[in-house]
């Protein structure tokens, strides 16, 4: 019972499927198609990531990361994670596992948030495809209140959640 509990949402999902399946079979199946595209891609891009991960949690010094992106970093941990952000490359779900990363490694919770909100916000084809389909104005206005929330949300977090817990709950 309890392993079918884990998977209650699957089954959920599944038997919706079915019942679209039942009502419109081109539907069922484009949906099929997509989920199975989706799937390929993950599995293409999470390996190389994680191995990313694993070396850098070798290459990088606790010592250093606390330095850079720690709770007394100040305006090094804002530059520090904009930059890391700035120049990542994919999608926003291979942000996770280098998230929790820094978070072991002894990031502050305030940095975490405002590198997932940085990598969804100001990744460099992002800000190009912005700045020619939009305007310098929007792209500017874009990137001056979205960085803003993230990093108030940050701060939010930051005294909602402290990394000692978020660890020892196993969260992370």
């Amino acid at each position: 019972m309890k392993k079918l509990k884990r998977y209650r949402l699957f089954l959920v999902l599944l038997v919706g499927l079915l019942v679209i399946a039942y009502i419109n079979q081109s539907i069922a199946m484009n949906t099929i198609q997509l989920t199975a595209e989706s799937l390929w891609n993950m599995l293409f891009l999470l390996p190389p990531i994680f191995i990313l991960v694993g070396l850098l949690d070798q290459w990088i010094k606790k010592e250093s990361l606390i330095k850079y992106m720690g709770d007394k970093s100040g305006i090094y941990g804002i530059l520090f994670t904009l930059i890391l952000a700035t120049v990542a490359a994919g999608p926003l779900y291979i942000a996770f596992p280098i998230a929790v990363l820094l978070l072991k490694k002894g990031a502050s919770v305030r940095y975490i948030v405002f590198f997932l909100g940085a990598w969804s916000t100001v990744k460099l084809p992002v800000l190009v495809y912005e700045f020619t389909s939009f305007g310098a104005k929007f792209t500017l206005t874009h990137i001056f209140f979205g960085l803003g929330f993230y990093y108030i949300a940050g701060i939010l977090f930051e005294k909602i959640y402290d990394r000692q817990n978020l660890l020892k709950n196993e969260i992370v």
